[in-house]
C-alpha cells in the first residue's frame, strides 16, 4: 500500500513541478538569475521530499506553491520596476571599454582577469585590442562588442541589399503531408506532387522531411538514408 502511495505521490510531484514551472516561465539554465537559481533548487528539493512524504503531503505541496507564487510575483515586480530589478536580478557591469579594464566592476562581478580572458577566448577573441566593450550580464555571461576593424563583415558594408529570409514551412514529415501547412504556402497537392516527381521521387511516402521556402516558393526534400554508415566523423 505504501509503495503504491509513493508511486502516486512521485507522479503527483512531477505533475505539480511541471505546472509550477510553467507558471514561473521557461528559461534556459544560462539565462537564470541568482534568484531564479535559488528558487529552482528549493522547489526541486521540496518536490523530492513531496514524493516520499506519506504522512502530511499537503505541507510540502503548500511549500512548493508558496515558492512558485513568490517567484511569479517577483517576475511581475521586476518587470514593472527597474529599481527592484536592479536589487533582485542585478544589472549589467562594464568590465572593459575602449582599452580600459574596470577593476571595481570586476570585484562586484566576483570575476578575476583570468576568468574574463577565458570568456573572451570562448567567443573567439584572444587579443583585447579586438574588443571595443565587454559587459558582464546578470546571468554570469559576458557579452562582447568587437572593435570596428574586427567585427563580422555585413552586407551593408558592401552596399548589398539581400532579400530577408523567412522561416521555412514544414509540409512533409516522415512521409506524411501536412495539408494545412501546404495550404499556408499558397500551394496545393497537385503542385507538391509535381515538385516531388521533378526531384526524382515517386510519392511523398519516400520523403523523410520536406519544407517550402516561402521567399521563392522552392521545395526542399530530404529522403531517409537507410544504409548503415560505419564511419563516424565525431568519434
Amino acid at each position: 500500500m505504501e509503495l503504491f502511495k509513493t508511486i502516486l505521490m512521485s507522479a503527483a510531484s512531477l505533475v505539480t513541478l511541471f505546472l509550477l514551472t510553467k507558471l514561473m516561465g521557461n528559461k534556459q539554465v544560462s539565462q537564470l538569475s541568482m534568484f531564479d537559481y535559488i528558487i529552482g533548487i528549493s522547489i526541486g528539493s521540496i518536490a523530492a521530499e513531496f514524493a516520499t512524504e506519506l504522512e502530511n503531503p499537503e505541507r510540502t505541496l503548500a511549500a512548493m506553491i508558496v515558492y512558485a507564487v513568490i517567484a511569479y510575483l517577483v517576475s511581475v515586480i521586476t518587470g514593472k520596476s527597474t529599481g527592484m530589478r536592479k536589487i533582485i536580478i542585478g544589472r549589467p557591469l562594464i568590465l572593459f571599454d575602449k582599452g580600459k579594464l574596470y577593476r571595481s566592476h570586476f570585484k562586484k562581478a566576483r570575476l578575476d582577469i583570468s576568468d574574463f580572458l577565458t570568456h573572451c577566448r570562448s567567443q573567439g577573441y584572444f587579443d583585447l585590442s579586438q574588443i571595443q566593450t565587454a559587459v558582464f550580464e546578470y546571468n554570469g555571461s559576458v557579452s562582447i562588442l568587437p572593435s570596428e576593424n574586427h567585427r563580422p563583415l555585413e552586407p551593408s558594408d558592401m552596399n548589398m541589399n539581400p532579400v530577408q529570409q523567412e522561416v521555412p514551412v514544414n509540409v512533409i514529415l516522415d512521409g506524411h503531408v501536412n495539408e494545412e501547412n501546404l495550404k499556408k504556402t499558397g500551394n496545393n497537392r497537385i503542385w507538391l506532387d509535381k515538385k516531388i516527381r521533378e526531384q526524382g521521387f515517386h510519392s511523398a511516402e519516400e520523403i523523410f522531411f520536406g519544407c517550402v521556402n516561402t521567399v521563392d516558393n522552392t521545395l526542399n526534400l530530404y529522403s531517409e538514408y537507410k544504409k548503415d554508415d560505419e564511419s563516424d566523423p565525431f568519434e
